[in-house]
């Protein structure tokens, strides 16, 4: 009776195991993966046979995130990692990115995707350790970064050929030159996120919607420098379909009638705590005669020059709305 209990338990692990964690496994989050590792041999032996469950490393809000992703690198199922959060990650700077960039290289040849988001220890120089490493990277995200400069995004730059998503969110240091390096390298970036880049003016954005033409999502939340101006050139983008452009409070009909031009767009949002004065009816008719079948969502909260705003009024111009604000 024993030989054939045992029997039977080998020949659960054997079959039933293996063909229980495919489908388990698929469906779960990447942690509780690592945790099941360490429930028996049997299941550490199968969970490590499909590669396609170790193509990411989520370190989001740990602690000792530094160390945890040197020692991730090292164990041969992360040698072709695709993607890496660190957002909000503790204890994670320079130094490890060194350590990484000395130690892990390999590991890393195959990364698509890196965040590195509120990583505030990470400066220019840890920038450039772990760009160096990523040649295929084509999402880097390093918001509320307020150490990185002009500097940093020359490294990305130098390093990274491959860029199609940057979220600069927050990096207050981060110039015009920052935009022009970006413009010149980036002609096929697809997502930009300036949020709070305080230091970007209209000649900046200008070098973007000139060169970065395929660019579909483009952040300019709270950044209340930019004028009519700098919209200009922004009809050259039709690929765009989401707009932020939450805190233009020097966007009048002039800027928006640009915009407008734009005829893929999907998403506009014009909200403004202090009142956006120079926007009026008169644009959203321009905007409704070139984007009325694609807009499905518009916030003119705080548009306080818009007075054809109720429900109906908006829904006329753009009848595939659904979701929208207006200023009360």
């Amino acid at each position: 009776m024993e030989g054939e209990g045992e029997e039977q338990t080998s020949i659960w692990n054997k079959e039933t195991v293996p063909k229980v964690m495919k489908i388990v496994s698929t469906r779960l989050a990447q942690r509780d993966l690592i945790s099941l590792l360490l429930l028996s041999p049997w299941i550490h032996r199968t969970l490590i046979s499909y590669p396609s469950l170790w193509l990411s490393i989520d370190l989001r809000e740990m602690n000792n995130a530094g160390g945890r992703l040197i020692a991730a690198l090292s164990l041969p199922r992360y040698q072709h990692v695709k993607q890496i959060s660190l957002e909000f990650a503790q204890d994670i700077d320079d130094d490890h990115l060194e350590v990484i960039k000395s130690k892990c290289l390999g590991s890393l040849q195959d990364l698509e995707s890196l965040n590195l988001n509120g990583c505030q220890k990470i400066s220019d120089k840890g920038i450039e350790a772990i760009t160096s490493c990523c040649l295929k990277l084509k999402v880097f995200s390093i918001y509320w970064n307020v150490r990185a400069t002009d500097e940093g995004v020359k490294h990305l730059v130098k390093n990274c050929k491959y860029i199609v998503d940057l979220n600069f969110s927050g990096c207050k240091h981060l110039s015009d030159k920052s935009l022009q390096l970006v413009a010149d390298n980036y002609p096929e970036l697809e997502s930009l996120n300036l949020t709070r880049c305080v230091k970007m003016t209209d000649s900046g954005l200008q070098q973007v919607f000139v060169k970065c033409s395929f660019l579909q999502s483009l952040n300019l939340y709270a950044l209340s420098s930019f004028t009519d101006e700098a919209y200009k050139k922004i009809s050259v983008l039709s690929h765009l379909k989401f707009l932020d452009l939450c805190g233009a409070q020097n966007l009048s009909d002039d800027g928006l009638s640009c915009i407008a031009k734009c005829k893929k767009l999907v998403s506009l949002n014009l909200t403004c705590l202090f009142g956006i004065v120079g926007v009026t009816d008169k644009c959203l008719e321009a905007l409704s005669k070139s984007c009325a079948n694609t807009m499905t969502t518009l916030d003119v909260n705080g548009c306080i020059g818009i007075k054809r705003r109720s429900r109906d009024d908006l829904l006329k111009l753009f009848p595939y709305l659904r979701c929208f604000k207006v200023h009360s």
